[in-house]
Protein backbone atom coordinates (compact mmCIF):
# COMPACT_ATOMS: atom_id res chain seq x y z
CA UNK A 1 0.00 0.00 0.00
CA UNK A 2 1.44 3.37 -1.00
CA UNK A 3 0.55 6.33 1.15
CA UNK A 4 1.03 9.74 -0.38
CA UNK A 5 1.44 12.83 1.77
CA UNK A 6 1.41 16.35 0.45
CA UNK A 7 4.37 18.37 1.66
CA UNK A 8 4.13 22.13 1.64
CA UNK A 9 7.02 23.93 -0.01
CA UNK A 10 9.24 25.57 2.57
CA UNK A 11 11.49 28.52 1.92
CA UNK A 12 14.94 28.14 3.48
CA UNK A 13 17.21 31.09 4.03
CA UNK A 14 20.71 31.05 5.55
CA UNK A 15 22.45 34.25 6.59
CA UNK A 16 26.11 34.29 7.58
CA UNK A 17 27.02 36.86 10.21
CA UNK A 18 30.15 37.33 12.29
CA UNK A 19 27.94 38.92 15.01
CA UNK A 20 26.26 35.54 15.58
CA UNK A 21 28.82 33.23 17.24
CA UNK A 22 26.50 30.19 17.37
CA UNK A 23 23.76 29.11 14.95
CA UNK A 24 20.26 30.48 15.55
CA UNK A 25 17.18 29.12 13.84
CA UNK A 26 14.02 31.20 13.45
CA UNK A 27 10.86 29.77 11.90
CA UNK A 28 8.40 32.30 10.49
CA UNK A 29 4.98 30.88 9.67
CA UNK A 30 1.29 31.75 9.65
CA UNK A 31 0.31 28.56 11.51
CA UNK A 32 1.86 25.51 13.13
CA UNK A 33 1.73 22.20 11.22
CA UNK A 34 2.66 18.62 12.07
CA UNK A 35 5.67 18.91 9.77
CA UNK A 36 6.92 21.99 11.61
CA UNK A 37 6.41 20.30 14.98
CA UNK A 38 8.45 17.33 13.73
CA UNK A 39 11.15 19.69 12.46
CA UNK A 40 11.32 21.49 15.83
CA UNK A 41 11.63 18.14 17.66
CA UNK A 42 14.42 17.12 15.32
CA UNK A 43 16.27 20.39 15.82
CA UNK A 44 15.92 20.17 19.59
CA UNK A 45 17.35 16.66 19.82
CA UNK A 46 20.73 16.48 21.43
CA UNK A 47 23.18 15.49 18.74
CA UNK A 48 25.18 12.47 19.80
CA UNK A 49 28.78 13.53 19.82
CA UNK A 50 30.34 10.21 20.73
CA UNK A 51 29.51 6.82 22.17
CA UNK A 52 31.82 5.27 24.75
CA UNK A 53 33.41 2.10 23.39
CA UNK A 54 35.19 -0.36 25.65
CA UNK A 55 38.18 -2.58 24.85
CA UNK A 56 39.18 -4.28 28.06
CA UNK A 57 39.92 -1.51 30.58
CA UNK A 58 40.26 1.17 27.88
CA UNK A 59 37.39 3.51 27.00
CA UNK A 60 37.43 5.18 23.61
CA UNK A 61 34.96 7.85 22.42
CA UNK A 62 33.47 6.55 19.16
CA UNK A 63 32.18 9.04 16.61
CA UNK A 64 28.92 7.79 15.04
CA UNK A 65 30.20 8.66 11.52
CA UNK A 66 33.10 6.18 12.02
CA UNK A 67 30.88 3.25 13.03
CA UNK A 68 30.01 0.82 10.22
CA UNK A 69 27.53 -1.22 12.21
CA UNK A 70 26.32 -2.07 15.68
CA UNK A 71 25.49 -5.70 16.37
CA UNK A 72 24.35 -7.78 19.29
CA UNK A 73 26.48 -10.86 19.81
CA UNK A 74 26.84 -13.18 22.80
CA UNK A 75 24.92 -10.85 25.10
CA UNK A 76 26.98 -7.77 24.18
CA UNK A 77 26.54 -4.93 21.73
CA UNK A 78 29.56 -4.39 19.50
CA UNK A 79 30.44 -1.29 17.50
CA UNK A 80 32.35 -2.32 14.37
CA UNK A 81 34.56 0.35 12.82
CA UNK A 82 36.13 0.57 9.38
CA UNK A 83 39.49 -1.15 9.54
CA UNK A 84 38.17 -3.92 11.77
CA UNK A 85 38.18 -2.31 15.21
CA UNK A 86 35.51 -3.67 17.54
CA UNK A 87 34.36 -2.07 20.77
CA UNK A 88 31.82 -3.14 23.36
CA UNK A 89 29.07 -0.57 23.82
CA UNK A 90 27.21 -0.52 27.13
CA UNK A 91 23.78 0.27 25.70
CA UNK A 92 21.03 -1.89 24.29
CA UNK A 93 20.52 -2.02 20.54
CA UNK A 94 17.03 -0.48 20.72
CA UNK A 95 18.43 2.45 22.74
CA UNK A 96 21.15 3.01 20.14
CA UNK A 97 18.56 2.76 17.36
CA UNK A 98 16.58 5.62 18.94
CA UNK A 99 19.66 7.72 19.72
CA UNK A 100 21.25 7.31 16.30
CA UNK A 101 18.19 7.57 14.03
CA UNK A 102 19.08 11.19 13.22
CA UNK A 103 22.65 10.06 12.36
CA UNK A 104 21.30 7.79 9.55
CA UNK A 105 21.53 4.47 11.38
CA UNK A 106 18.86 1.93 10.49
CA UNK A 107 17.98 -1.52 11.80
CA UNK A 108 18.45 -4.36 9.32
CA UNK A 109 17.75 -7.30 11.64
CA UNK A 110 16.85 -8.04 15.25
CA UNK A 111 20.54 -7.97 16.09
CA UNK A 112 22.06 -5.30 13.81
CA UNK A 113 22.03 -1.61 12.91
CA UNK A 114 24.01 -0.17 10.00
CA UNK A 115 25.26 3.32 9.29
CA UNK A 116 23.76 4.30 5.92
CA UNK A 117 26.64 6.75 5.42
CA UNK A 118 29.02 3.78 5.43
CA UNK A 119 27.13 1.70 2.86
CA UNK A 120 28.88 1.12 -0.45
CA UNK A 121 25.91 -0.65 -2.07
CA UNK A 122 22.82 -2.82 -1.82
CA UNK A 123 22.27 -6.02 -3.82
CA UNK A 124 18.56 -6.73 -4.31
CA UNK A 125 19.11 -9.85 -6.46
CA UNK A 126 18.82 -12.30 -3.58
CA UNK A 127 15.41 -13.88 -3.03
CA UNK A 128 13.79 -12.24 -0.02
CA UNK A 129 16.86 -10.57 1.46
CA UNK A 130 19.12 -7.65 0.61
CA UNK A 131 22.91 -7.93 0.64
CA UNK A 132 24.64 -4.84 2.06
CA UNK A 133 28.26 -4.03 1.23
CA UNK A 134 29.84 -1.61 3.69
CA UNK A 135 32.53 0.94 2.85
CA UNK A 136 35.38 -1.33 3.98
CA UNK A 137 34.10 -4.32 1.99
CA UNK A 138 32.34 -6.11 4.87
CA UNK A 139 29.09 -7.77 3.82
CA UNK A 140 25.94 -8.17 5.89
CA UNK A 141 22.32 -8.97 5.09
CA UNK A 142 18.94 -7.36 5.72
CA UNK A 143 16.66 -9.95 7.25
CA UNK A 144 13.34 -10.62 5.49
CA UNK A 145 11.47 -8.96 8.34
CA UNK A 146 13.25 -5.63 7.69
CA UNK A 147 13.37 -5.64 3.86
CA UNK A 148 10.27 -3.43 3.44
CA UNK A 149 11.55 -0.97 6.06
CA UNK A 150 14.88 -0.64 4.24
CA UNK A 151 13.16 -0.21 0.89
CA UNK A 152 11.00 2.56 2.38
CA UNK A 153 14.06 4.22 3.89
CA UNK A 154 15.85 4.10 0.53
CA UNK A 155 12.77 5.15 -1.43
CA UNK A 156 12.64 2.02 -3.59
Amino acid sequence: MLISKEVTAMEVEIRLSEQCPSPKIVIVTSHMTEELEALVRLLQQDQIRSIPGFQGSHIVPLEPRDILRLCASRGKVLAVLAGGGEYVVKARLYELEEQLASQRFVRISNSELINLRQVKGFDLNLAGTIRVTLSDGQVTYVSRRYVNRIKDTLGI
